[in-house]
């Protein structure tokens, strides 16, 4: 049976939600109303699903928690609630890697359709090898994996961002030769960016693996240094 954790500030309107998901077969293991608590509770919960509200009670928007749910919670598929499509609320998606949102109100029949398909894709996620020919070795504990996209740890994805992935994909098909600045901008923005914004993005992309094996080269761009 698939778990859902349900983080949703609007009583009437979370228990609405978990009405329509019981009656299909699912299995709510909580229904939280804040940030604080989301972060606190569902690490421990190890829900299949958590549909998160971006607005939540507290100061900790639901953005925000699914940034954080991606070092304590990886495995968790997360699907944004929103009543409002704006370009700003997709962007958390991509940037969080979510699976998605739905939109309020609650329909019934696109609660179902949209839950059915993020499931297939979780599945699809679990029984899908690494193509071991696509994988490059940074070091002897991480992997960055080209044909889906992802880095390892001893085996174990890391939840990187959307644009960190982008980055690390463009340097580690040239692994310890420098890529362009220019070449860099575009495989992360689709369009030229300044020296600034990119070594913003250099550095977030260090901290978000832990480990700094990203090298500025003067003049010409960055490289990854891989010792395999």
């Amino acid at each position: 049976m698939v778990k859902i954790v349900i983080v949703e500030d609007e009583l009437i309107a979370a228990e609405y939600l978990k009405k329509l998901l019981l009656s299909h077969g699912f299995h709510i293991l909580a229904v939280i109303d804040t940030g604080k608590k989301a972060l606190e509770t569902i690490p421990k919960l190890a829900p299949d699903i958590v549909l998160m509200d971006i607005m939540l009670k507290d100061n900790i928007s639901g953005s925000e928690v699914a940034l954080q749910l991606k070092q304590t919670a990886p495995h968790v598929a997360i699907v944004f609630l929103t009543a409002y499509a704006e370009e700003e609320m997709i962007e958390y998606a991509i940037e969080s890697n979510t699976y998605g949102y739905l939109m309020k109100p609650y329909d019934d029949a696109r609660i179902s359709t949209s839950l059915k398909i993020i499931l297939s894709r979780i599945e699809k996620e679990k029984q899908t090898p690494i193509t071991i020919s696509n994988l490059v070795n940074i070091n002897k504990n991480y992997t960055f994996d080209l044909e889906k996209k992802r880095l390892f740890k001893n085996s174990t994805e890391l939840p990187l961002g959307h644009k960190s992935l982008d980055l690390l994909e463009s340097l580690c098909k040239q692994p310890n030769i420098s890529v362009s600045s220019e070449q860099l901008c575009l495989a992360i923005w689709d369009e030229p960016k300044n020296v600034s914004m990119l070594r913003t993005q250099v550095s977030r992309t260090k901290k978000e693996m832990g480990i700094d094996v990203i090298d500025n080269i003067k003049g010409l761009g960055y490289k990854i240094v891989c010792h395999s």
